[in-house]
């Protein structure tokens, strides 16, 4: 396996000078890079599948052991507050559980029939999309996760750094990333690991994109559960209608912090209305604004005009 293999591009590079060591490494990083770009259209297809799947109520699952597992409940974890993702349609599964997310848990990634049961326990099956991640493409857990939803007809997206591997073979959509041998030997926590990062990212932002949780490159699903994000919500609320600072925090207010319902309430919708549409549109904002007969951005001295009487502050 390449990830495993010495490589002498790097066999004395305990004695080269610091500066020189830090270079390979960044040089390292690049290959990392590239290694997506060149996976791109399978990343792609992936997604496409994916999205269908989701849209029609399907659950989110990322599967992985050791750095690779980190990296998976990592994407996972930050779609939440960044798309609203629901919390029961998204499962975390690492080898060895919660422990395994700050040290290593002994004999994880064996456990061959712990990974079957959480599969079963967690009844995933048809519509449900498992993303199994490692580096080797061998680990047993990921192998025989990805293995036993697959038999019980989830979609199935495999990504390793290793050609013709278990989690290639027998995922549904694998994603080959070629990232070669490592500065050190098997620390898959480098190039490897920079790759799956980069990879994970791309295709879980490209189906929230597909799903229309992003609108205008801008998050209007995002959950504003921290003062920051109120005002992020404020900022991209006045930057797609054009309202002023009070007419945003109302409109939120009213909308109980949805942003897209936002939008709708300052085009003129009551609450009741702005959900229906939102509903009927599969939550996507360009087609609900279509649907009200508005175009997607809005001049400021047109807008004053549209604003319903209670979210235009008194004066």
């Amino acid at each position: 396996m390449d990830t495993e293999r010495p490589s002498p591009r790097y066999s004395d590079i305990d004695v080269w000078d610091p500066s020189d060591i830090v270079e390979a490494m960044i040089e390292g990083q690049f290959t990392a890079v590239a290694a997506v770009m060149a996976a791109r259209h399978a990343l792609v297809r992936a997604a496409l599948v994916a999205e269908s799947r989701l849209r029609v109520g399907g659950r989110l699952v990322y599967v992985g052991a050791g750095t690779s597992g980190r990296l998976a409940v990592q994407d996972g974890a930050e779609l939440m507050p960044t798309f609203s993702w629901p919390q029961d349609r998204l499962l975390l599964l690492i080898a060895g559980g919660k422990d395994a997310l700050l040290q290593s848990v002994e004999g994880a990634e064996d456990a061959v029939d712990q990974a079957i049961r959480l599969v079963q326990q967690h009844n995933i099956g048809v519509n449900d999309v498992l993303i199994a991640v490692a580096a080797s493409g061998t680990t047993p857990f990921t192998v025989s996760c990805l293995t036993e939803a697959r038999r019980r007809g989830a979609l199935t997206i495999g990504i390793a750094n290793n050609r013709d591997t278990p989690i290639l073979q027998k995922a549904d959509y694998p994603v080959w990333l070629d990232t070669g041998a490592e500065p050190i030997a098997g620390s898959t926590r480098m190039k490897a690991g920079t790759a799956q990062r980069i990879t994970l990212n791309i295709f879980s932002s490209l189906v929230m994109i597909l799903l229309g949780r992003v609108y205008n490159g801008l998050m209007v699903d995002l959950q504003a559960v921290n003062k920051k994000l109120v005002q992020r919500s404020e900022r991209i609320l006045k930057r797609l209608t054009g309202c002023s600072g009070e007419q945003a925090c109302e409109a939120l207010r009213q909308a109980n912090g949805n942003l897209k319902l936002a939008v709708l309430l300052l085009h003129g919708c009551d609450f009741n209305d702005a959900k229906g549409v939102l509903d009927r549109a599969g939550g996507q904002l360009r087609a609900a604004l279509t649907a009200i007969g508005k175009s997607s951005t809005a001049n400021l001295n047109d807008l004053t005009h549209e604003v319903p009487a209670s979210l235009i502050p008194s004066t």
